[in-house]
C-alpha cells in the first residue's frame, strides 16, 4: 500500500538520542490531545480545535527535552526549500508542530538533535512505516521509571496498522514512560525490573508506597494517528482524545501529573466511516502500537529490552 505520508529517522546511537518527522501531503487536517501535564512542545496551540488553521505540513517527534525544539527549524528549511507551506502576502510558512521527549539521562546530556538533523530525517523520509525500536526520536526512550533509572528497561519507537475495508489509521508511538508496558491479556512484558529479572511491581503491593522516585518527572509517550478517514478538526481532536484510552490500557501508570504525553492526529481524507467507528479504532491502534514499542526495540545504553529476557522474567 502506497502511504500518502512519509516518516524520516535520524538516530545518535552514540549520544543516544534522536528525532523523527511526518511529512504530511496537502491538506492534511491535525489537531492533538495533550494527556500530560508537563508537554515540550512548539505550535501545539495552532491545533486547538477552535484555532484557524486547519492543516500541517510535517510533525516533529525529537528527543532533547526541550532542548530538541529547536530541531523543528531544519524541518521547516527542508519544507520551505521545496515550496511547501502556510500561504501568507509575503511567503510560505511551513507548519511544523513538535513535542520533546526527556532522554538526557541516558547516553550524553549535552548532544541533543539539531535543525541539521531533523533536515537529514526529513531527507531520508520515505512511505515506508516499518522500521521500529531504537530510532529516531525514540532511540534514547526509556520505560518502567516509576521506582527509579536503575530498574528502569529500553523503550522504543512502535507502530501498529488497523484498518476497515479502505479506511484505516497507523499508530505511530515514542514510548518514555514512567510506567510499565502491558500486553492485551494485563502482562506486563516491560517495566521495572529487578537484577533478578522480576518484575517490581509484581512483588510489591503499591507502586508508591515509598513516596515518589528523584526523576520521576522526566517522561513522555508520544504518538501520532495517521490516517484516510475524512475528519473535521474537531473529530481530529476527538481522535486524538480517544487514543488516550488505548495508552491507558498499555502503560500503567499513565498520564500522571509530571509527563508530557500527547497524541496527535493527522487526517489526509479521503474515506467516510463513522467517527465513533474510528475513535474506537483509534484505541486499540494506540494500545498495539504501544506494545510494539518494546516488543521490537534494541537494549541501549545498559538498559535492557525485551529481546535482551531470553529466559523470560520470573514471577512471584
Amino acid at each position: 500500500m502506497t502511504l500518502p505520508f512519509k516518516i524520516g529517522h535520524y538516530t545518535d546511537l552514540q549520544n543516544i538520542t534522536g528525532c523523527t518527522v511526518i511529512l504530511c501531503p496537502d491538506q492534511t487536517v491535525a489537531s492533538c490531545h495533550i494527556c500530560g501535564s508537563a508537554p515540550g512542545s512548539r505550535e501545539l496551540a495552532l491545533l486547538a480545535p477552535d484555532k484557524k488553521i486547519d492543516s500541517i505540513q510535517a510533525l516533529l517527534l525529537t528527543g532533547g527535552s526541550a532542548f530538541g525544539l529547536s530541531a523543528a527549524d531544519g524541518v521547516m528549511q527542508y519544507l520551505e526549500e521545496k515550496g511547501v507551506g502556510y500561504s501568507t502576502s509575503y511567503g510560505l510558512v511551513p507548519i511544523v508542530p513538535a513535542a520533546v521527549i526527556y532522554d538526557l539521562n541516558i547516553g550524553s546530556n549535552k548532544i541533543r538533535p539539531r535543525p541539521e538533523n531533523a533536515y537529514q530525517a526529513c531527507r531520508n523520509a520515505t512511505d515506508d512505516f516499518s522500521t521500529q525500536g531504537s530510532i529516531g526520536a525514540a532511540t534514547g526512550a526509556t520505560v518502567g521509571k516509576w521506582a527509579g533509572l536503575k530498574y528502569a528497561m529500553k523503550g522504543g519507537l512502535g507502530l501498529s496498522r488497523i484498518a476497515l475495508d479502505q479506511a484505516w489509521i497507523i499508530a505511530v508511538s515514542v514510548v518514555n514512560s514512567v510506567g510499565d508496558v502491558l500486553d492485551t491479556s494485563g502482562e506486563i512484558i516491560a517495566g521495572a525490573i529487578d537484577p533478578d529479572r522480576i518484575f517490581l511491581a509484581r512483588s510489591r503491593k503499591s507502586k508508591f508506597r515509598s513516596g515518589l522516585i528523584s526523576g520521576f518527572g522526566e517522561n513522555t509517550v508520544l504518538c501520532a494517528l495517521l490516517t484516510n478517514i475524512r475528519l473535521s478538526k474537531m473529530q481530529s481532536y476527538l481522535l486524538a482524545r480517544r487514543g488516550q484510552n488505548g495508552l491507558a490500557r498499555a502503560i500503567v501508570p499513565a498520564t500522571t501529573s509530571y509527563d508530557g504525553d500527547v497524541i496527535f492526529c493527522l487526517s489526509h481524507g479521503q474515506i467516510d466511516l463513522d467517527p465513533e467507528i474510528a475513535y474506537e479504532m483509534g484505541s486499540e491502534v494506540v494500545q498495539m502500537s504501544i506494545i510494539e514499542s518494546v516488543r521490537q526495540t534494541q537494549g541501549l545504553g545498559g538498559f535492557p529490552a525485551v529481546t535482551d529476557l531470553a529466559g523470560g522474567t520470573k514471577r512471584r
